[in-house]
């Protein structure tokens, strides 16, 4: 393959995988930033060792295994972050193997938007304010115009609407 093809064959694949990855740093981090930062170090480290990729094997899968490794180099860096132990990264691994899955089916986030579609409005609602406007939980309560209580509640049946909805 030339490099050329390498090249676009590689920004394909980063593209499709980006937000997964995404989703899966933040499961790691628990923060975005960092998040973010480790997934854009683990593309350059995939595409200056592209040449070792073996194209039998999966590229999410792959690129899950860099994540980990600067998530961990990360750990090592800054002593603040909490450590997960190999059971839960072998859930975590097991979550996004069953994501890309999904991506055969038009995409976990196509599937995502469809299932926060038949949600309850108030539902809808809390889901979008907390998760993707980024708010607090008091800040979401807020512009809400409900209770942190209701807002917990809310989020508890929109998140288990959604697994069950996902699930399906």
């Amino acid at each position: 393959m030339t490099e050329t093809a390498d090249r676009k064959s590689f920004a394909i694949l980063a593209k499709e995988h980006h937000r997964s990855l995404l989703a899966y740093a933040t499961a790691l981090t628990k923060e975005s930033h960092t998040s973010r930062d480790i997934v854009q170090d683990a593309f350059v480290v995939a595409w200056r060792n592209l040449e070792t990729f073996d194209v039998t094997r999966d590229f999410g899968s792959w690129m899950r295994g860099i994540v980990r490794n600067k998530w961990r180099e990360s750990l090592r860096k800054n002593s603040r972050q909490i450590s997960l132990d190999e059971e839960t990264l072998e859930c975590l691994e097991a979550d996004a193997k069953q994501w890309d899955g999904l991506r055969d089916q038009g995409g976990v986030f196509s599937k995502l938007e469809g299932c926060l579609k038949k949600l309850p409005d108030t539902l809808a609602e809390a889901v979008k304010a907390f998760y993707y406007d980024e708010k607090s939980g008091e800040e979401a309560a807020r512009s809400l115009a409900v209770e942190n209580a209701t807002l917990r509640k809310r989020l508890e049946r929109a998140r288990s609407g959604l697994r069950e909805c996902l699930q399906h």
